[in-house]
């Protein structure tokens, strides 16, 4: 084991043998990322624009009138000028011989003046930013490498820094501008690169899905996500991801000790149901199951665990990042044996192609003597919460079900949808949200490359896109849970002591904070908030249904 390698971790491996299995394999589909057909959504986009070469035409004619034309223009008359983009931008890549095969250098500073060494990185020097880099420097050692290597100084992100004035140019329906961004976003993005590349290369293909098909969720075919990829590949790296990684850890472990918290006030021959409607794809509950072996009086007689997957009927479905899995990946044969192993009495059902908003008691076959808990995790914020307000009505649902507890993690973002702001808003939250996500996994990874990154991180750039991403803070979700009949929950010292002494395997530019007035668990990465828990109770007193 070399020194970049993780410490043997007892726990993980230990999960890992209820996993092993004998899933079918099936080879992942890749193709190209998005369509290269023109930008025929909107009228204001001229048809003959091409975002992936240069702006330039190759015939002499052409470049005697650019350079003069270049020669007499003012400097504050240009598109992409040192003022309009950040100062800290890396050193310009050469451009690939197949996008200009014919063009020296030289000849490509004249003809697009406005996009030269000058304007995207002569004013770099001072900053310490570095360029972008190339396989032969692409391995990285020792802990610091994430956090070295990702082109972000105390300004933040310069990936950022050109998408946002992008997106506003969108906006603001100036072609041209748009134009001269993306030829820059272009030059500057790519997936193998530092956390700021990759930032780059995923919001330039949001930007020319948004383009092309304005309104419609997609994702980009030409990287490998969840639905993409083969079941074992898909479990092991998952597994790998929360082990290094705590995105999704750390809310798993406050929900799995919520409900022991929930089922300790229970009488202990009560049964447990579990209604899973997350993103954990299974991987949550072995450690649960172990635990409830060591419960005082021993595990309950009967363990119900009712999965509510996601509704495949649309794209914006399909587009949900982290809810689908592989077709063929179906972890409910390794989890009862691994129960049957440990003496616990499992049952598993699946809910397929249900919509939140229509479960019910009937629906999930819930009764007045189990002890239900729904642990609902980043999902509902893909619930509407306009016209229909399916967000309310699935709460109304919710509290007509009389769980005894609802253990809620949502991303701690303002909504990113169309009818809470314009374009550039909306997508300005949204690549916020991803960048903390490539940050942190560029920490996790120490900076190397690997499908396993790549896939989590295409999965993570799905939010750039899909429609149904509606977002909302903490204390939003807190006042509808509190309008909808529910009353928010106190965590036992148990589950905040357990979360933070979690977190300390994992970087130190992550941490947790408690929030008095909601009673919730925070995650934050390098003092930006990422997502929040909280457990919550119906409210005896009337309310109004």
């Amino acid at each position: 084991m070399t020194s970049d390698e993780p410490e043997p971790n007892p726990t993980a491996d230990h999960i890992l043998e209820w996993l092993e299995g004998s899933l079918s394999y099936f080879p992942s589909f890749f193709d190209d990322p998005y369509d290269a057909r023109d930008f025929s959504a909107d009228s204001w986009w001229v048809q003959t624009q091409c975002l992936d070469q240069e702006p330039i035409n190759n015939s002499p004619a052409s470049i005697t009138t650019t350079a003069t034309n270049a020669a007499t223009t003012k400097p504050s008359d240009s598109i992409v000028s040192n003022q309009l983009l950040p100062p800290d931008l890396p050193k310009k890549r050469k451009l690939p011989d197949d996008l200009n095969p014919k063009i020296s250098q030289s000849s490509r500073k004249n003809q697009n003046p406005q996009i030269d060494e000058a304007d995207v990185g002569g004013a770099i020097t001072g900053h310490g930013v570095p360029p972008r880099r190339t396989a032969a420097n692409k391995k990285t050692t020792g802990k610091s490498a994430g956090s070295n290597n990702n082109g972000n100084n105390k300004e933040g992100s310069w990936a950022e820094q050109l998408l946002y004035p992008c997106a506003a140019a969108v906006t603001a329906r100036n072609p041209s501008r748009v134009q001269h961004f993306l030829y820059v976003l272009q030059d500057l993005s790519s997936l193998t690169g530092d956390a700021n590349h990759r930032l780059a290369a995923h919001g330039l293909q949001a930007l020319k899905h948004h383009l092309s098909y304005p309104g419609i969720s997609s994702a980009p075919a030409g990287s490998p996500t969840f639905a993409s990829s083969n079941p074992k590949f898909f479990r092991d790296s998952l597994i790998k991801f929360n082990d290094i990684n705590p995105w999704f850890r750390i809310p798993n472990n406050v929900a799995n000790t919520s409900i022991l918290q929930i089922l300790a006030e229970q009488d202990c021959s009560s049964s447990l149901h579990i209604l899973d409607i997350g993103v954990s794809h299974g991987v949550q509950w072995p450690t649960l199951l172990e635990e409830l072996t060591r419960r005082s009086g021993g595990p309950p007689p009967l363990v119900r665990l009712t999965v509510v997957t996601p509704t495949g009927d649309n794209n914006q479905s399909k587009s949900t990042p982290f809810a689908n899995g592989p077709p063929n990946y179906d972890f409910s044969s390794q989890l009862l044996g691994f129960a049957k192993a440990i003496n616990i009495n499992l049952q598993i059902n699946r809910l397929e192609n249900i919509p939140l908003q229509n479960l019910n008691s009937q629906v999930i076959n819930s009764s007045a003597e189990e002890t239900l808990v729904v642990c609902a995790q980043f999902r509902l914020h893909n619930l509407n919460h306009n016209i229909p307000d399916d967000r309310t009505e699935f709460l109304r649902v919710l509290r007509s079900m009389e769980p005894k507890g609802v253990v809620l993690s949502e991303n701690n973002i303002d909504c990113i949808c169309n009818n809470c702001g314009d374009f550039a808003t909306g997508f300005s939250r949204r690549v916020e949200y991803l960048w903390r996500f490539l940050d942190s996994t560029s920490v996790a990874y120490k900076g190397r490359e690997s499908d396993e990154r790549r896939m989590m991180e295409a999965e993570a750039a799905k939010a750039l896109t899909n429609v149904g991403e509606m977002n909302e803070r903490k204390e939003k979700w807190c006042e509808r849970l509190r309008n909808g009949g529910f009353i928010g929950e106190l965590f036992g010292e148990e589950t905040i002591d357990g979360a933070r002494a979690l977190l300390r395997k994992y970087d130190s530019n992550w941490e947790i904070r408690t929030e008095e007035r909601d009673y919730c668990i925070c995650l934050w990465w390098k003092g930006k908030p990422v997502s929040f828990c909280s457990l919550w109770k119906i409210d005896q007193k009337p309310c109004d249904s």
